[in-house]
């Protein structure tokens, strides 16, 4: 959505104040660990843009608190996979070869919107150092969070989010819905005897660069909607606006432990 269309269907202009007063009346509060999907289009026309909406979540969570965001970038993927757009076959081995080293410090997001992208490069950020799906981490629990992230199983227990899980974050959908919920990921990594694929991705080692090939989940956000739907109905769900973007607010623990139930009784029944 081009700036001028945003600003034709915004009917004043949405405030870093005006964020946090709305963040509060959907409930978060003081000391929160608070993980963030985003949309900056959704929520209007926000003077400061994505600086504005992280200042804000980082005010109203305070300095107690701790944001949690995605970085994933899925450039440092497997090219023989890529479909958005898809890269001629005979490219393949220049890419598997050529790729630099995935670098917490430098590699951008892809897909995670403006909002993450800034957050990625905000003072006392730590990043953890996945080369796929990397989470951003900062405030009291950021380190603890984000310091480490194993290679396989991307979204077990023993990565950021199994410690968010652990540390009982909330979720906050911030102008996007359920299939967003990187979360529901956590539910499948402990379904037994998941589907599993082969994947592959530019890392840095001892022995310098390498384009290294791993094991993991067969991971699947195309029923995320459905989870969240069903969730609604049975969880406790915050509903409200923030700006003019539809909200969502929901205890992490809690959603994880209902898709897990959801996924065994319809995805692997």
């Amino acid at each position: 959505m081009n700036e001028k269309t945003i600003i034709e269907r915004t009917d004043t202009p949405v405030t870093m104040n005006g964020i946090v007063r709305d963040l509060r009346k959907l409930g978060v509060r003081e000391g929160d660990l608070l993980l963030v999907h985003s949309s900056l289009s959704s929520l209007g026309w926000v003077c400061g843009g994505p600086q504005a909406v992280v200042q804000a979540l980082t005010h109203t969570v305070g300095a107690d608190g701790t944001l949690v965001m995605p970085a994933h970038s899925s450039d440092w993927s497997d090219p023989a996979e890529w479909e958005n757009p898809p890269v001629p076959h005979d490219w393949l081995e220049i890419i598997y070869r050529e790729m630099p080293a995935f670098d917490p410090a430098v590699t951008p997001t892809r897909g995670m919107g403006r909002i993450a992208e800034l957050f990625r490069t905000f003072p006392n950020t730590t990043r953890s150092p996945h080369p796929q799906v990397s989470f951003c981490a900062n405030g009291k629990y950021g380190e603890r969070i984000a310091a480490v992230h194993e290679l396989t199983p991307q979204f077990g227990m023993s990565s950021p989010l199994g410690r968010l899980y652990q540390l009982h974050a909330k979720v906050l959908l911030l102008g996007v819905g359920y299939h967003s919920c990187t979360s529901f990921h956590l539910a499948e990594a402990q379904i037994p005897n998941m589907p599993t694929k082969t994947m592959g991705t530019a890392v840095l080692e001892k022995s310098g660069r390498i384009w290294k090939r791993f094991t993991d989940f067969a991971y699947d956000a195309a029923d995320f909607a459905d989870i969240g739907e069903h969730f609604e109905l049975q969880g406790s769900v915050q509903k409200g606006f923030v700006g003019h973007a539809e909200c969502k607010l929901f205890d992490m623990q809690e959603a994880v432990d209902y898709a897990k139930q959801w996924l065994l009784q319809n995805r692997f029944k």
